[in-house]
């Protein structure tokens, strides 16, 4: 009986292991975010390269460049106006979509007057920026390459994926934030 006992406690024993973890079927490495961002830096680049050679044909505006990788003109300036839009700001202003040959995706009217909390609500990348360096009264055209745009997934309309656009807004009223002025 002893014997029986002793084989007994020990299949218990080595039955006890627990469950032993699944082991990947394929190891997967960094090499797909790697060609990602290959993908993203050539796409930048020609997309670069095609507004470059925009603004290199538009000999009537003074192009500015924005920190935030998109290009601008002022069509109307208020030298008077000091204040810019800040975090928390309400603003009214309208815009339109354009395409880089000028062609109008969306207009200013369809769009209509656009009611937007300044870095809480969504707009796409570029048009978030872009806000903030208008002063009331003042209207820009800015040229967004696609990651500033609608990126890779467009609009889900009317604005393809990965297509560089331009844009002309205008800013209409701020209502300052109290802790903007702080």
């Amino acid at each position: 009986m002893r014997p029986i006992l002793i084989l007994l406690f020990a299949l218990l024993c080595l039955s006890c292991g627990g469950p032993e973890p699944r082991r990947p079927i394929e190891v997967k490495s960094g090499s797909f975010f790697k060609e990602s961002v290959e993908r993203n830096k050539a796409l930048l680049a020609k997309e670069e390269k095609l507004i470059q050679e925009l603004i290199a044909k538009d000999t009537i505006h003074e192009y500015l460049t924005s920190p935030n990788g998109f290009w601008y003109y002022f069509e109307t300036k208020n030298d008077t106006a000091t204040y810019a839009p800040q975090t928390n700001d309400q603003i009214l202003f309208s815009y339109n979509v354009m395409s880089l040959n000028n062609d109008t995706i969306y207009s200013a009217e369809e769009v209509g007057p656009t009611s937007h909390v300044v870095d809480k609500q969504q707009l796409f990348p570029g048009l978030q920026n872009a806000v903030k360096l208008l002063k009331i009264s003042e209207k820009a055209t800015f040229v967004f390459p696609s990651l500033q745009a609608y990126g890779y997934q467009g609009d889900n309309n009317a604005v393809a994926p990965q297509t560089p656009i331009k844009s002309s807004v205008e800013l209409h009223t701020i209502i300052i934030n109290k802790d903007s002025i702080n």
